[in-house]
């Protein structure tokens, strides 16, 4: 079930928002990661979660509009959408959760709307920038995740075709479980690739996708949040997150072992458990 919501004039930009579960309790909105995916790869385990689920695509993202060209894109854009999503569809109290880079739109949607957003999940992402020092000695990871940078430096592909092959080539590194991979791949089949961010990531002009002063902000606004880690996550250290449940009142981490970067792929009851837990609490 989904729905495009216009949410910009002149230009056009509409927002497709899928939509899971039974209505009633506060909803969800979920941001997902990329960008130039789609909100499809986190569709499971979020369909049993029980409550209203809306997991819009970005702009330039899934169904969403593209061709804004290069000034069209930016991170503060695509959480000031968010918000007046969240107006278009009435929603004058909600959930959130963001998805690695998500998890830093999620932050800046945070600030702009405190009053209205309940509870907020940081999912497999991070508080900070993020170093390979921040790794520490870890040989398995220098190999795997050099294998999907050597496609965004060396692959002929261009456009969506690019962002594919990355995404697949960074798939065992994304997911720990080898058990577990195939049907990751699967879904990475499945998922409706752009590369309307492409020229922007690729030539350093994008904003950061997390908000200016964050972590002060964040720490001063006190607000409930949950950070949802894989231990082996190997694009954002787990210790950040732990640092981060340090860092800010009212704050927790839960970090899944034998967990990667897509921790709700390796550990999906696991991880739909704790976000159940902290989405019920009063």
């Amino acid at each position: 079930m989904g729905e495009f919501v216009t949410i910009r004039e002149n230009p056009e930009v509409s927002l497709f928002c899928s939509s899971l579960g039974p209505p009633g309790d506060t909803p969800l909105l979920v941001v997902h990661g990329g960008p130039d995916w789609d909100h499809s790869y986190l569709r499971q385990p979020l369909d049993r979660l029980g409550r209203p689920v809306l997991l819009p695509d970005l702009r330039g993202c899934g169904r969403s509009t593209r061709g804004l060209g290069p000034a069209g894109y930016s991170f503060e854009a695509a959480a000031d959408d968010l918000v007046v999503l969240a107006d278009r569809l009435g929603l004058d109290r909600f959930d959130l959760l963001g998805f690695s880079t998500g998890g830093q739109i999620a932050q800046r949607v945070l600030l702009s709307a405190p009053d209205r957003v309940r509870r907020t999940v940081i999912a497999s992402s991070t508080l900070w920038p993020v170093a390979d020092t921040d790794f520490g000695p870890w040989p398995e990871r220098d190999a795997l995740r050099g294998a999907e940078a050597r496609v965004w430096s060396e692959s002929g592909l261009t456009g969506p075709d690019l962002v594919r092959e990355a995404a697949v080539a960074g798939a065992p590194a994304a997911v720990r479980d080898p058990d577990r991979l195939p049907s990751y791949l699967s879904l990475l089949d499945r998922v409706s690739w752009s590369a309307e961010w492409v020229p922007g990531f690729l030539a350093g002009s994008l904003d950061s996708p997390r908000p200016p002063d964050g972590p002060e902000r964040l720490r001063a606004l006190a607000a409930p949040l949950l950070f949802l880690h894989g231990r082996e996550d190997m694009t954002f250290p787990a210790s950040l997150a732990e640092r981060a449940a340090g860092f800010l009142p009212n704050a927790r981490a839960v970090v899944l072992e034998g967990a990667g970067h897509m921790a709700h792929v390796d550990r999906p009851e696991a991880w739909l458990d704790a976000l159940d837990a902290f989405l019920s609490a009063p």
